[in-house]
């Protein structure tokens, strides 16, 4: 079984027992928490699709963590103009262990 979630302005497929990396969200580490953003549904031989999302189903979830992800560069040049500016970004994550999947 597997679904189709919304959370923090992004969709995940995602099944039981996975370990998966979301935009950050406002909850305590070892917290449990409930996603009803549902997109998709699926059990292996019925799928169903919400309009936009799928009423009553949810996708419970434990936060494991909060991290910070790589830091990317951003590097800007005028050439011949000695100009450089540098600068870094690090992206807060949360990390969740999807631990059951409910339909309606």
């Amino acid at each position: 079984m597997f679904a189709v979630i919304r959370t923090g302005g992004k969709q995940f497929k995602v099944t039981k027992k996975e370990t998966l990396r979301v935009p950050l969200m406002d909850t305590e580490a070892g917290k449990n928490i409930d996603i009803k953003d549902v997109l998709m549904l699926s059990d292996g031989k019925d799928i169903k699709v919400g309009a936009p999302l799928i009423s009553g189903a949810k996708v419970s979830a434990k936060v494991i963590e909060h991290i910070r992800d790589k830091k990317i560069v951003i590097f800007k040049k005028k050439r011949r103009q000695n100009y450089r500016r540098t600068k870094g970004h690090r992206q807060g994550l949360t990390v969740i262990e999807i631990t059951d999947i409910k339909a309606a």
